[in-house]
């Protein structure tokens, strides 16, 4: 439709909803109406662009276009066959404003009411009231003593939730076996791992650069070992012979052929307490649990004399020369010449618990000994004036242990090296310099350190340990490092240990009653020289396939 007239005005309207219709004598009246264009009410539009005709459709003139600019319809012409718009235009409804979210949808009509998890609730809910209400535990329809019991069993209260979220659970502290948990906390530092070790299926921890067999090379059945931490019973001779006291007898095992003899026993009622072989080998100092004395010619086995006068067990041996030093369960250390018959030349009082360790240095000047008070004494070797009655007093005494000290021992390539082990609740190692009496090194142990050992021609020290671990341990020296641990080394504690002469082979002993002979260190000598030994040794029997008698330190 072209050039339609503007809709009236909606005001006008709205005073009265009748509408006067189009008859001929109202056509004529207005087309007699002349309409200026001043006429506010009426505005004159541009005319519209000429538009191309289509067939069929009524042709557009310039006059027609006139009139439809002017807005006036008039009677028979060509605008009157047009369809004539006789109802007002209706607006549709105005849409309704969106809610926001946060508004509630109480008041609205017609949404949609169904839930987001539960869309269909046709379905029976008395139903479903009665199943659940036959999967609760009701204490009425079951039996008193069933429920009461299946209560107690699961303990859940009756009537309440099995799954309880807003109940945390109960936590690790909260359990009654609290022992368990301490002793855990206890041990776990005793079993870590340190960085850098390589653990082996069976315990041992070797380092990349030191490769050490983890398995011993010999095992031998010594029944009647007494686990005692405070004895000294094995001994390694310069002639190759080892010394083992087993109860109150006492044996001799020649590592070169591998024969076993007993040398002797103690008096009845009493132990061996400890042994130790002189400086040339020749002979034995066997202490007793009575405060004897004996000394042992071994090669031809007999008791050359018995020296008394402790006044208890005597725990530790040490020889330099003809002067064979004995340390007492009272705390005192006497100094036997084996020369003369008055044998008691002087006493060194220092420690107030029994003396548990006691080493002299090979060049004879300085002694050191450990006691179960907990201190290390660096007593003076030269002893100047001698007699029955002479006292000697210590040059340093070292109270840093805190438990007993039995492992002492010299350095044999710097004489004025001393290390000491403490017992289960020090676990330290100190090293000393006896010449200021300064504390050099100090190294913390997984377990109590029951004897130590340096390295005849390597720069480490060896040591055995008991509870928890049982291990072997060797440490660089002087970083301290950790160079290889072997754990659970015997199926008890390891109390002993002596190395043999040729500073290779260390001989363990334990309270499993078995010695262990464990290749630690290299020899001196060459291969070739070592090969011809083994064979020499298989050759004439050296204990490897050959038993002893009565089964005592009988190859395994």
């Amino acid at each position: 439709m072209y050039g339609q007239p503007k809709t009236p005005s909606r005001r006008n309207r709205a005073r009265s909803e009748a509408k006067t219709p189009l008859t001929p004598s109202l056509v004529s009246g207005l087309n007699n109406i002349s309409l200026t264009a001043t006429n506010p009410f009426v505005v004159s539009r541009p005319a519209s662009p000429v538009k191309r005709t289509t067939s069929g459709a009524i042709p557009v003139s310039d006059s027609l276009q006139r009139q439809a600019s002017a807005g006036v319809i008039r009677k028979g012409g060509v605008e009157s066959r047009l369809d004539v718009v006789t109802h007002d235009y209706v607006p549709p409804p105005k849409s309704e404003l969106k809610r926001s979210r946060s508004t509630p949808a109480a008041n609205r009509v017609g949404v949609d009411t169904r839930d987001r998890f539960i869309t269909n609730r046709d379905s029976d809910l008395d139903g479903v009231a009665a199943t659940l209400e036959q999967m609760h535990l009701n204490p009425k329809s079951a039996s008193p003593g069933h429920t009461a019991r299946l209560a107690a069993a699961t303990g859940v209260p009756l009537n309440r939730r099995i799954l309880g979220y807003h109940e945390p659970p109960p936590t690790a502290s909260s359990s009654s076996d609290t022992a368990l948990a301490q002793h855990r906390e206890f041990a776990r530092p005793l079993y870590a791992q340190r960085a850098g070790a390589l653990p082996s299926s069976i315990g041992a921890t070797t380092n990349k650069t030191r490769k050490i067999p983890t398995q011993p090379e010999r095992v031998l059945d010594a029944p009647g070992m007494v686990d005692d931490f405070y004895l000294n019973l094995l001994a390694w001779s310069v002639l190759n012979a080892v010394a083992v006291a087993l109860e109150a007898s006492t044996y001799i095992w020649k590592a070169d052929t591998g024969a076993v003899v007993q040398l002797g026993e103690a008096p009845e009622g009493t132990y061996v307490s400890s042994v130790d072989f002189s400086n040339d080998g020749a002979f034995l100092g066997v202490g007793l649990g009575t405060g004897d004395v004996e000394l042992w010619d071994v090669e031809s086995g007999q008791k050359l004399r018995t020296m008394s006068g402790h006044l208890g067990q005597v725990a530790a041996l040490s020889w330099h020369q003809h002067i064979l030093t004995s340390g007492c369960g009272d705390g005192s250390i006497w100094h036997h010449d084996v020369r003369v018959p008055r044998h008691k030349v002087m006493e060194l009082l220092g420690h107030s618990g029994e003396v548990c360790g006691l080493k002299w240095r090979a060049d004879g000047e300085l002694l050191a000994s450990g006691g179960n008070d907990n201190v290390v004494n660096i007593w003076d070797g030269r002893l100047g004036d001698v007699g029955e009655g002479a006292r000697g007093s210590a040059k340093w005494t070292k109270r840093n242990h805190t438990a007993a000290v039995k492992a002492i021992a010299w350095c044999p390539w710097q004489p004025s090296l001393l290390a000491s082990g403490g017992g289960t609740n020090d676990a330290t190692i100190n090293v000393w310099n006896s010449t200021t009496g300064a504390r050099l090194h100090s190294l913390k142990t997984p377990s109590q350190i029951t004897s130590i050992l340096w390295g005849p021609a390597k720069k480490e020290i060896f040591s055995t340990h008991g509870f928890p671990t049982n291990a072997l341990m060797v440490h660089a020296y002087p970083s301290m490092e950790r160079v290889a641990e072997i754990r659970d080394a015997h199926d008890a504690r390891v109390l002993f240990s002596a190395v043999g002469p040729a500073g290779d082979v260390v001989c363990t002993g334990a309270g499993d009653e078995n010695l262990k002979f464990w290749r630690i260190w290299d020899s001196a000598g060459d291969e070739k020289a070592k090969k011809k030994k083994t064979l020499a040794t298989e050759e004439v029997g050296g204990g490897r396939i050959n038993s002893t008698r009565e089964g005592i330190l009988s190859i395994r």
